[in-house]
């Protein structure tokens, strides 16, 4: 049974419990003792199979029972046990008996209140769960007990007049209310990542503020005194403060991350590619000439396509029209200097109208990506703001059929570039077709290729080892990431579908029909390939992590790291740029609350993302690619994954690592940009490197 599955059971547990626990309360102080009678049975078996869910649950990892095992549990199986001693004999035998006397005795509150009480009990531990989120912690906890205990206290009084020690209870609660409070909403001392390192090199955020060079240093708006100056996680207080002071080593020079930038010329062999973007508002008609208002760079969605060969300089500039909120541009999956990434408030300050901001980087990464704006990104990328990027093999001459597809839900519509209608292109057989899929959206698409066998030959930029041939196969793309698909044209149609439904591609031999598929059959040697024109929702999803074949890589999940952080992610009500929210949380907090995650240059990094709610979250981490160690405990069997976006679904568990060689200030986040929006991003610094800018990041 599945973690996601198993989350499912619990969450139907926790509910049937609270509502049978509940139901047995009212209906015993209705005088119906057979129903209540009924209803407790049902609350017992409920209750019972809360316990082995959670039990169950706890096989997966800590994350998932966290605040069950420490709160949720004790108090339902402390308040079951009271109502089962309680009530229970009392409801068993005036069922037995009906009549007017049991009726009456089934209602006082011996009976009532304990019923009531339980599912008080079993509300607050959905409560836990599902409002306020991971992790369980000693002030929600008095708070919930207190709300619980109140709860059972106004009940018991308004069923009797005389509640003993009603007094001493009231004062307890309402101590345990105002300590619970105090501990939630007042200032506590900075909090640390859950990140460990091992011995030696646990205090490598540890600062020598008497070896170090202040005068190199961009203090403007760092709260120095209220640094953790021993942090022994090596992880600064919450993400706003952006930067991790402190050199290399004790009394190194801090280093600006605007001293991250680009080359000015190209290295040698190389040429300049010099490309304009303005960012402006503008009206773009679709191919089925339906209009749509956007925001567009260069007046068009997606803005145009930036090519160039490895070894080229690549030099952007970029302007803002009419863009009120600003733009920036930030390279999805491209390793840039830090100070090229396009974050504002960390990397610059956001384009204004009528501003500029010019980057350059080198175009050392073979493969398929693409850019957007990461000011207020969650609107500004919906609304238009991106385009691709893709960077050859230096030399290579061009082949066959080569297609860069985005695809993008724009105004509502399901595009594919700028058409809301399948793309039809014509190839002789036996010609190279290359797809490039590039997911811009928010959340995953599935594709399928039918009519010609092809293999996955590329996940985010990055070549796959032996990558099989494959047919009846459903590719499911995170948001943010990219698939390269490449094949032989055949001498019958093939057609790309998203989400099952939608041709987003038709490819037909030269001298057919470009306008019918109907009718078209595999090629001869497509074995279980489908035609063009079949279905494919039962289509069985490729598994990447067993696809390819094997190959050494840099390290293992059994290398020694320098660094290892843990990211659970949750919802739950958290502060968001200051304000209460029903957040995307990492570790029970929102974004800029989060801790910095602090390395150092050449460090090793495992990062281990779970996802304990019910949403999917494409984790990015900027500036670097991760290798997939195991999902869900199970090593990778098939070609090594080197990715910049991975899907954690509900349920799931991923380890991933990477070496940190790119210096610098990071954004770290769910690519789902209104998760981003809702808190769920936080940063990741080099130590030694600081930031001038700390404006708020607008999503």
């Amino acid at each position: 049974m599945t973690t996601d599955l198993l989350m499912a059971l619990d969450l139907l547990a926790s509910v049937l419990t609270a509502a049978a626990w509940v139901g047995a309360g009212v209906t015993a102080a209705a005088r119906r003792p057979r129903t209540a009678a009924a209803l407790f049975a049902v609350a017992l078996v409920a209750s019972l199979a809360r316990v082995w869910s959670i039990l169950a649950l706890a096989g997966a990892g800590w994350w998932f029972v966290q605040e069950k095992i420490t709160f949720v549990l004790p108090l339902l199986v402390a308040a079951s046990a009271a109502a089962t001693a309680l009530a229970g004999p009392r409801l068993l035998r005036a069922a037995r008996r009906a009549d007017a006397a049991s009726r009456d005795a089934v209602g006082a509150p011996v009976v009532v209140v304990p019923l009531l009480g339980a599912g008080y009990a079993a509300a607050a531990g959905i409560v836990q769960t599902f409002l306020i989120g991971y992790p369980a912690d000693p002030g929600t906890v008095l708070l919930l007990l207190a709300v619980v205990a109140g709860a059972v206290l106004g009940t018991w009084r308004a069923m009797s007049a005389r509640v003993p020690g009603l007094r001493s209870a009231t004062a307890a609660t309402a101590v345990a209310a105002v300590l619970g409070a105090a501990l939630v909403f007042l200032p506590s001392a900075p909090a640390t990542a859950e990140g460990s390192a091992p011995e030696g090199a646990a205090t490598m955020g540890a600062m020598d503020m008497d070896g170090m060079d202040m005068d190199g240093m961009d203090t403007d708006g760092m709260d120095t005194d209220g640094m953790d100056m021993g942090a022994d996680m090596g992880v600064r207080p919450a993400s706003q403060d952006h930067s991790a002071s402190g050199g290399p080593s004790a009394g190194g020079t801090p280093r600006p991350v605007t001293d991250l930038r680009g080359p000015a010329t190209p290295p040698p062999g190389g040429a300049v590619r010099r490309f304009e973007l303005t960012a402006r508002m503008a009206t773009v008609t679709l191919s089925s000439g339906r209009k749509v208002s956007a925001w567009t760079f260069n007046g068009q969605v997606p803005g145009p396509p930036l090519t160039a060969e490895q070894g080229d300089l690549i030099e952007v500039r970029l302007r803002n029209a009419d863009i009120t909120s600003g733009v920036t541009l930030h390279w999805h999956g491209y390793d840039v200097p830090s100070g090229e990434d396009g974050v504002p408030g960390l990397t610059q300050d956001a384009v204004p109208p009528g501003g500029e901001f010019v980057y350059r980087f080198v175009a050392e990464q073979v493969g398929t990506y693409w850019y957007h704006t990461h000011e207020v990104s969650d609107i500004g990328v919906r609304m238009g703001l991106y385009g691709t990027l893709v960077v050859a093999p230096k030399g290579a001459a061009p082949t066959g059929l080569d297609l860069t597809l985005p695809v993008h839900t724009l105004g509502g519509v399901l595009v594919t570039g700028d058409r809301d209608q399948p793309l039809v292109k014509q190839a002789a057989p036996g010609t190279p077709v290359r797809l490039r899929l590039i997911n811009t959206d928010n959340t995953p698409h599935r594709f399928t290729l039918a009519g010609t066998p092809y293999r996955l030959v590329a996940v985010d930029g990055t070549d796959l080892n032996g990558p099989g041939t494959l047919g009846e196969a459903g590719l499911r793309l995170a948001a943010g990431g990219r698939y390269d698909l490449a094949f032989t044209m055949p001498s019958s149609p093939a057609v790309l579908k998203i989400d099952d439904r939608t041709d987003s591609v038709r490819l037909v031999p030269e001298g057919a029909s470009p306008t019918t598929t109907q009718g078209a059959s595999p090629t001869a040697d497509a074995g279980a390939v489908a035609a063009a024109d079949g279905q494919t929702a039962d289509w069985p999803e490729l598994d990447l992590t067993r696809y390819g074949a094997p190959a050494p890589t840099p390290y293992t999940s059994g290398s020694r790291f320098d660094r290892d952080f843990t990211l659970v992610l949750d919802r739950g009500l958290a502060l968001t740029n200051g304000r209460p929210a029903y957040a995307h949380t990492v570790n029970g907090l929102a974004f800029p609350n989060i801790p910095t995650e602090v390395v150092r240059d050449g460090d090793l990094v495992r990062l281990t993302v779970v996802n304990r709610g019910r949403d999917t979250h494409p984790w990015h981490l900027h500036g670097h690619r991760v290798l997939v160690l195991s999902r869900n405990g199970h090593s990778v069997t098939g070609s090594p994954l080197w990715l910049d976006t991975f899907d954690v679904r509900p349920g799931e568990v991923w380890e991933v690592a990477f070496r940190a060689d790119n210096p610098g200030l990071w954004m770290n986040h769910c690519h789902n940009l209104s998760h981003a929006d809702l808190g769920m991003m936080l940063h990741l610094a080099y130590q030694g490197v600081t930031s001038p800018f700390h404006g708020a990041h607008g999503g």
